[in-house]
């Protein structure tokens, strides 16, 4: 069985929810999924390792941020290998700001320079989800749970 973490980031609570719909959704599709709020529990980069897959969720902060949270441990995940590491980006955006969703784009972006393996693209929800957006949280799951079976069949 694949194991899946989730680790996120919140501010205002609706990456929380992001992060918690992706839960529901693994454990309904029987994947083996461990929840982290990074800012909150005892998480470190290196944990990662202990993952087949990675699903990673931040709000973005001003124009385009990494939450000041989060800025070490984006930091640090240039120091691990996660070659053979499969992995997706979430968040909550605000179309407010220039840079919609900089922080996850971010982060995409750092996973993939660790060597994981980045199997679809990150999901952005404007704010709060609504029942529109759990959809969407929904078919960003299957879509990267079968992306991710189909990489470990190939392994």
């Amino acid at each position: 069985m694949q194991r899946v973490v989730v680790l996120f980031a919140s501010m205002s609570g609706n990456t929380e929810e992001i992060a918690e719909i992706i839960e529901t959704h693994l454990l309904e599709l029987k994947v083996s999924v461990s929840l982290f709020q990074i800012d909150m529990d005892d998480v470190e980069v290196e944990d990662l390792l202990n993952y087949d897959a990675i699903l990673l969720g931040s709000y973005t902060w001003g124009d385009g941020d990494v939450p000041y949270e989060l800025e070490d441990f984006y930091e640090d995940l240039a120091v691990v290998d996660l070659s053979g590491k499969a992995a997706a980006c979430f968040g909550s955006c605000d179309s407010m700001y220039p840079a919609y969703g900089g922080a996850v784009d971010k982060f995409e972006e750092q996973l993939a320079a660790c060597g994981a393996k980045i199997l679809i693209p990150s999901l952005k929800v404007e704010l709060t989800p609504e029942e529109d957006d759990v959809k969407r949280c929904q078919k960003f799951v299957e879509d990267f749970t079968k992306n991710l079976h189909a990489s470990l069949a190939k392994n």
